[in-house]
Order: structure tokens, then sequence, then C-alpha cells
């Protein structure tokens, strides 16, 4: 595996994806950036992570950087807004930080929404660094710019699309992370198989004990390529126009049910669910066999994913009206992401609330 992928636009590198066992190189890699002695870092990271993490980070950062800065909110979803923003932008505005300045994202995929839309939408834009913890952010989003919060209950409403300078992965953060997070971001790591990459399943299938066992040498080949995946489309395809919206297998459902659960369950489980849903749909139109029907249920069964949930108080018809209240709508359409064939997937417009229904009713139970 190599130490690091560049990111491109137009064939110029914009930034890199580094990947280490430690937070010594970061220091190296800011002060390769241009960044010098006088910059000044503001740490953003959440409740769960700063107790484990941040204090190293901050240790590998002082004698480089001194001018050190942290804010610390509360974990969860439901602190993933505008209010948590302006607290952000508060304290940047107290410390009297500059254009010139940088935001350093700690944590998982929220934290690094949060702190990406902060740093795009900041004196109208300042530089930030992505340093993912969790699987789920390591493999999938902590790459390709997308930033943003949620508007009261509606998920990413509010975005921007906003660089990173640099993805600094540390693999040996994943030795803390519960089984369950782990089994969580497996659900993103699947969901590139499906849509790009049939080898990888195969990899998955092969490795599942030492995933499941968060072996750093293992999984840092399995983000690697992940991460590999998902720098090609984005290149393709910065601000989703068209390919990177196959990133989305999964979303447009799962996103749905991730709501009406109040979000509950983690979010590569609810993409698990709504892999379920979107692989139905695509078996019944003759995309897929029913074996491959099966064998993604398989997968998902084997890294402790659900295929199946018992509603909390809605049903099918619920789970379509909240699906078209989602951003992934296009001139009054439903974006649907179908599977072509296992690695390959496409866009389609042409999927009947009929055919939602019926697919939902077979996780739904």
């Amino acid at each position: 595996m190599q130490d690091r992928l560049h990111v491109k636009k137009d064939g110029q590198i914009i930034y890199d994806i580094c990947f280490n066992n430690s937070f010594d190189a970061l220091s190296d890699e800011l002060s390769a950036l241009s960044y010098d002695s006088s910059v000044k870092i503001m740490i953003v990271t959440d409740t769960n992570v700063a107790p484990l993490y941040l204090e190293e980070l901050k240790n590998s950062l002082i004698n480089s950087f001194p001018n050190l800065f942290c804010y610390t909110f509360e974990a969860g979803e439901e602190n993933k807004n505008l209010s948590s923003i302006n607290e952000i932008y508060e304290s940047l505005i107290i410390n009297k930080f500059e254009r010139r300045d940088i935001l350093i994202a700690l944590g998982g995929g929220v934290t690094g929404d949060m702190t990406g839309f902060a740093a795009a939408t900041y004196l109208r834009g300042v530089d930030f660094i992505q340093i993912p913890t969790t699987l789920i952010s390591m493999s999938d989003s902590s790459i390709g710019g997308k930033t943003g919060v949620d508007f009261k209950s509606y998920k990413n409403m509010v975005g921007a699309f906003h660089m990173p300078r640099l993805v600094y992965m540390n693999f040996s953060l994943l030795k803390s992370l519960p089984k369950r997070e782990l089994c969580g971001g497996m659900g993103e790591v699947i969901k590139h198989g499906y849509i790009k990459d049939k080898a990888l399943l195969k990899r998955l299938y092969e490795c599942k004990e030492s995933i499941l066992k968060c072996d750093e040498d293992v999984l840092g080949e399995i983000i690697f390529a992940n991460c590999n995946i998902k720098r090609a489309v984005v290149e393709n395809d910065p601000t989703e126009k068209g390919e990177r919206a196959l990133l989305n297998f999964g979303h447009t459902g799962g996103h749905a049910i991730e709501k009406l659960m109040n979000f509950s369950l983690l979010h590569g489980e609810c993409v698990a669910l709504g892999m379920c849903v979107a692989a139905y749909i695509s078996y019944k139109r003759g995309n897929i066999t029913k074996e491959d029907y099966k064998q993604l249920k398989e997968i998902l069964t084997e890294y402790n994913l659900p295929t199946e949930i018992t509603p909390d108080g809605f049903n099918a018809i619920n789970v379509i009206q909240t699906m078209k209240s989602d951003k992934k709508m296009d001139k009054g359409s439903l974006k649907f992401i179908l599977l072509q064939e296992v690695g390959n997937a496409i866009v389609d417009k042409t999927v009947t609330d009929n055919e939602i229904e019926e697919a939902l009713l077979t996780v739904l139970k």
C-alpha cells in the first residue's frame, strides 16, 4: 500500500490523502503546505473523541504550531445543526482567526461535515484539514469536500462544497472504535464494492475475521481501496453533476429510515437497509440475479449490519414521503441508484412508488 493518494482537479493536485499509523508526520505535512509557526489552528472535535485523542493531537503539533485552540461540541447527529456552527463561528471570532488560519476536524462524519461547513463559510472560506477517526469517515465522508449540517429534521439540507487542504489518516485510532461503529462503517465500504469494485467484495469475504478484529494492516488495505474509489469518482465529478451520485447507493432509502428512526440507528446501518431496498428493485427489474440479491444481504449480515428492522411508528408510505423531501430529488423526480450489475451502478429516475413500497416491505418487518 502507498502512503498517500493525490486528489486532482483538471490534472492538478488539490490535496493529498495521507495514510499513517500515528500523528508523527502531521507537523511535517502541514509545513509542506507552507503553514508556519504563526498560523492559528482551531481543532474541532466532539465529547466522545476529545478524551481519547485531543491531547495526543495537540502534543504532536504544539512544538511547530504553538497557536492551538480547541472547540468541543456535544457528540451526536442531533447537534449537527446551525446552532453548533454559530458557536464555532463565535469561537473563531473571539480568538481572532483570519483567512490565513486553519481548522482541523478531529472526529467522524458529523465533525468533518460541521468543520468543513464552518471553514467554507467563515470569512467566505478558510482552509481545513480532515483527521477522520472512524471507519466510515476514513473510507468515505472525509474525502470529496462535501460539507453541511442538518436543518430541523432534514439531513444535510444546508451545505457547501469545500475541499480540504489535507486528509490525514491515522489507522491506530480505529483500535478504540466500538464494534458496532466499526460494523457501521462497513456499510459504506460494502457500498463502494457494489457500485465500483466487485473484487473488493471478494476481499471483504476473505478478510472478515481480520477486519472485525481491527487488524490495522488489513483495515489499512481496505480503507486505501475505498479512498481510491472515492478519489476517482470525486475527480470525475467534484460537485455531483453526474457520476458522483452513484456514491448515494443505499442512501435514498437509508436517509429516510435514519430520520424516521430518530437517528437511533447508525448511518451505515441505515445505508445497509437502503442498499437492500435498491438491490431488491434491481433484482425485480432483472438487472441482477436473485443470487446476487441474496449475497448482498449475506455480506451485510456477515458484518452485523441489518437487512430488516421493525418500524418505530411508521410504514413504507411514510418512508416514501420522507424520501421525496430529500435533497436527492431532481426536477420533481426521485433519483434512485440501482445496480446494473454487481460492481456497476446507475442513476435511475423512473423508479415508481409501487416498486419502492414493494421493496420496503422486504426490510420493514
